[in-house]
């Protein structure tokens, strides 16, 4: 995912984005990580869909270097991906007994200097795994588990790609952000026709980028520097919509990294009442923040200790779910769910802690276009980490807008995605 930010701090994820501490499936079933063992590494998978969460260490015959990924297949084996060189190897372990068990998949080269392969995010399904390789004039999506034949180059993309993501629920259409003539803007690829087709482009002259996808409601997160020049701003839109991106200004966080990293599922035909997970980076650490479309402010919360920051996966009823690991608990998800506009949210811990209520979604600023705002489910509010905040009274409700139409394509699997409408600059949305 990238991140925003006025002044963002030094990290060590690649592109200036902070690392996750683990990879979820799609369905959060299952997650795998690289767990330390005094000075040394190990895969591990971690079982979600349980009464309880629980570990199977996964170690090799030797230990596995700090660059090596990992991610968790539908199944619960472990695809490990060992780069070396220009030679990159794929494994899918598996626990047998006391051991582990692994079977080699093949490898990929990638003899051209200045190339780089990642995997990328799990797709949906968990029964494949795909891997982007980015070069200085080029990039590849290769299938590297789940295939007949081992690695299989599937399409090529003019020009450096990065990020990765899944726009339907059968893993076909991928969107990624390409860096071409001096500009990124981001493209969707039908891995079934190997066919490369535009998807965001707000304006001519800025970077846009695509962080989230939610195949249910449409919800699209958007980075972009459109609204201003040189600085990029968190954005939504929603795919197949007629409405411009919008840029609210309750995401802007100086001085701090904002990274989405989960959209709650299940809104069929309502991405305004999709809540959506924040990874909050700043002076203060790491927190978690968590955002509406239909409301003008980010809920400050606290991250539960040991969190694997980054990570974590919404249930479709609006409860957060984030894994996390310490000392006494070295396999744990804390919940994070709380009715929104009242007092009394549980905290990790299971303390009360005071909540905010909404008092201005869906008012309309002069001369601005209003975000509708429906009916809404109850979804987490929680306490800002750094301050305590005062309970606010809730505002007389105010009356719901229709919820604006949304352009699908008939049959399972459309050929081409809708691309988003194109958004001059005085038609982006900013409240």
């Amino acid at each position: 995912m990238t991140a925003c930010a006025i002044e963002p701090p030094s990290t060590s994820g690649a592109d200036g984005v902070p690392e996750a501490g683990c990879v979820i499936t799609a369905d959060g079933s299952y997650a795998a990580r690289l767990a330390p063992a005094g000075d040394c590494w190990f895969p591990e998978r971690w079982t979600l869909d349980g009464p309880e969460p629980y570990a199977v260490p996964l170690p090799g015959n030797q230990p596995e270097e700090p660059g090596t990924g990992v991610q968790p297949m539908g199944d619960g084996r472990v695809l490990i991906h060992r780069p070396s060189a220009s030679r990159h190897l794929f494994s899918l372990l598996y626990p047998t007994g006391p051991g582990t068990g692994e079977l080699p998949l093949g490898a990929v080269e990638c003899p051209e200097p200045g190339t780089r392969l990642v995997l990328l995010p799990p797709a949906p399904g968990g029964a494949r795994a795909y891997a982007l390789a980015s070069g200085p004039r080029s990039s590849a999506v290769w299938l590297v588990a789940g295939g007949a034949f081992g690695p299989e180059r599937l399409a090529e993309v003019p020009g450096r790609c990065s990020g990765g993501v899944w726009l339907d629920g059968t893993g076909r259409l991928l969107a990624l952000d390409r860096e071409l003539g001096g500009r990124t803007k981001t493209v969707v690829v039908d891995l079934e026709r190997a066919v490369v087709s535009p998807l965001l482009q707000i304006a001519d002259d800025s970077d846009d980028r695509l962080l989230l996808a939610d195949p249910d409601s449409g919800l699209l997160l958007i980075s972009s520097d459109a609204p201003s020049p040189g600085q990029e701003r968190l954005g939504w839109g929603v795919l197949g919509s007629t409405l411009p991106v919008r840029f609210p200004e309750c995401l802007r966080l100086p001085d701090c990294v904002v990274t989405p990293f989960a959209i709650q599922p299940g809104q069929v035909l309502t991405p305004e009442n999709c809540a959506v997970g924040l990874r909050v980076d700043g002076a203060f650490g790491t927190w978690v923040g968590v955002w509406r479309p239909a409301e003008r402010r980010v809920r400050h919360l606290p991250a539960p200790e040991g969190w694997l920051a980054g990570t974590g996966v919404w249930t479709p009823e609006g409860v957060l779910r984030l894994p996390y690991a310490t000392r006494s608990t070295p396999c744990g998800v804390s919940t994070l769910t709380a009715a929104r506009g009242s007092a009394g949210a549980k905290e990790p811990n299971g303390k009360a802690g005071a909540t905010e209520a909404d008092g201005n979604a869906g008012a309309t600023e002069p001369g601005r276009t209003a975000v509708p705002a429906p009916t809404r489910p109850a979804a987490p509010t929680r306490s800002r980490p750094p301050a305590p905040l005062e309970t606010r009274t809730p505002a007389p409700p105010v009356p719901q807008a229709p919820v604006p139409s949304v352009t699908r394509v008939a049959g399972p699997v459309p050929a081409r995605p809708v691309p988003l409408q194109q958004a001059p600059l005085g038609r982006l949305v900013t409240n």
